[in-house]
C-alpha cells in the first residue's frame, strides 16, 4: 500500500513539564487529558510505537519520516532514552528510509554532557522560546514563578557554540505587545539555523489576546520587512518561506498555510494516539480518537473521521475561505484557530484578517522584487 501517509511523528516522551508558562494552551487551557496519563512513557510504549511508525512507513513506501520527541518537557525522560527510541526507531524503519529526529526542548536541562547524547545519537536540538531578552520571557516561569531565561538562553548558546550541526532552530509565539524588530533581532543573537514564528493558539470561543484589527498580521508583517530587506539570509523563517513559495504557485509542508494534506499524528505517554495538540486549545478531549498503538495501526488513525477532514483540502473548508480569492495560499489558516463552539471547525480562522493583512504584505513585497507574475489570487468558483 502507498499514498499518503503521516509523515511527521510526535511522540510524547514525558506528560509533564518543569515550566509553568503563564499562557501554555496545554496545561493552562480546557484539556484535562494529560491529568490523568503517566508522567513519562514507559518503554513498553516506546517499543511499541517504534513498530508501528516502521510498520506505516514501510506499508506507505515513505523515503522519510520526522520523528518530534516531544512533551512536556521531553528531557525529564533523560537524553539517554531520547536518543535509545531514535535508535529503535531507525532501526526498525525500511532501510529507505531516513529518520530526522528533533527534540522539542525549553533547554532549561540542556547540559554539555545531555547535549552530546542527543547530538552523537543524531538528534537535533529545537528550542522554544519567547525571544531572546530576559523581558520577552518573563512569562516563561518555573512552577516556583522563578524566570527560566538564564538557564534557557544559556542552553540555546550551548547549542549554537558546541553543536551547531544539531540546532534546529527556535521556535516562538508571537507576543504583539513586544517590539517586532526588537524581538526578531534580538533571538538572531541566539544564532538560530532556523525560527518558526506561530501565532498564539486562540478561536472564535475563546479568542487569542490582543486581537483587534489585524495586529498580529501587522507584527509579522514588521519582522518579514525586516527579515526580506537585510541583503543576506541571516536565518530561515518557514511561515516567510513557505508564504513566498505558495505565492509563487510552489508546495508547501506548513499546518499555518496552504492546502497540504495534514500528516502528523501524536502518540501520548500511555501509548494513545491523537491527533495534534494545537487542538487542545479548542475543548477538553479535542485531540482524542479513542485508538492507540497496542490495539491500532497509524493507518486506523488515518481512517478517523477527524483525520480525514483534515485530508480533505478545499473540501473541508467554510464556504467564506472557498469563495476567497487567498485561498490557495491562506488555506483556511491553521485548524485549530477555526474553531466555533456549537458549529465546530469549519469557520475562517480567527486570525483570517491578520492573514490577509500578511499575505497581501509579502505578494506586494515579492511583486516589487520579481518580474516574475505572483499567484496571488484565485478566481471564485
Amino acid at each position: 500500500m502507498s499514498g499518503q501517509g503521516f509523515r511527521q511523528f510526535i511522540v510524547k516522551m514525558h506528560g509533564r513539564c518543569n515550566l509553568a508558562c503563564t499562557y501554555c494552551y496545554l496545561y493552562e487551557g480546557p484539556d484535562r487529558t494529560w491529568r490523568t496519563r503517566p508522567g513519562a512513557a514507559a518503554p513498553e510504549v516506546l517499543d511499541r510505537t517504534a513498530t508501528r511508525i516502521a510498520e506505516h512507513a514501510r506499508s506507505h513506501a515513505l523515503t522519510a519520516v520526522s520523528l518530534v520527541l516531544h512533551g512536556g518537557e521531553p528531557l525529564l525522560a533523560g537524553a539517554e532514552t531520547l536518543a535509545g527510541f531514535t535508535a529503535l526507531v531507525r532501526a526498525r524503519v525500511p532501510a529507505h528510509c531516513t529518520v530526522h529526529a528533533v527534540v522539542q526542548t525549553n533547554a532549561t536541562l540542556l547540559t554539555a554532557r545531555r547535549l552530546a547524547v542527543l547530538a552523537d545519537g543524531g538528534v537535533r536540538i529545537a528550542v522554544s522560546l519567547d525571544g531572546g531578552l530576559a523581558a520577552h520571557n518573563a512569562r516563561r516561569v518555573d512552577h516556583a514563578g522563578r524566570p527560566s531565561w538564564p538557564a534557557a538562553s544559556r542552553g540555546a548558546l550551548l547549542v549554537a557554540e558546541h553543536a551547531p550541526q544539531a540546532y534546529a532552530g527556535i521556535l516562538t509565539v508571537v507576543d504583539v505587545t513586544l517590539d517586532p524588530v526588537e524581538t526578531y533581532e534580538s533571538l538572531l543573537a541566539l544564532r538560530p539555523p532556523a525560527l518558526n514564528l506561530l501565532l498564539p493558539h486562540g478561536n472564535w470561543s475563546a479568542p487569542p489576546p490582543h486581537r483587534t484589527g489585524a495586529r498580529h498580521g501587522e507584527w509579522l508583517s514588521a519582522v518579514f520587512d525586516r527579515w526580506w530587506t537585510a541583503g543576506r539570509r541571516e536565518t530561515r523563517v518557514r511561515l516567510f518561506e513557505e508564504c513566498v513559495a505558495l505565492l509563487l504557485g510552489l508546495p508547501s509542508a506548513t499546518e499555518a498555510l496552504g492546502l497540504a494534506p495534514f500528516d502528523a499524528v501524536v502518540v501520548e505517554t500511555d501509548g494513545s494516539i491523537e491527533q495534534a495538540d494545537s487542538l487542545k486549545s479548542a475543548y477538553d478531549g479535542a485531540a482524542r480518537t479513542g485508538l492507540d498503538v497496542f490495539r491500532n495501526t497509524f493507518d486506523e488513525a488515518l481512517r478517523h473521521p477527524a483525520v480525514a477532514v483534515r485530508q480533505a483540502g478545499v473540501a473541508g473548508l467554510a464556504d467564506q475561505c472557498r469563495s476567497c480569492p487567498l485561498l490557495t495560499v491562506c488555506g483556511g489558516g491553521h485548524y485549530a484557530h477555526r474553531y466555533r463552539a456549537g458549529h465546530g471547525f469549519r469557520n475562517p480562522s480567527v486570525y483570517c484578517a491578520d492573514l490577509q493583512h500578511f499575505i497581501h504584505h509579502v505578494a506586494t513585497r515579492l511583486t516589487a522584487a520579481t518580474p516574475v507574475p505572483v499567484a496571488r489570487e484565485r478566481s471564485a468558483p
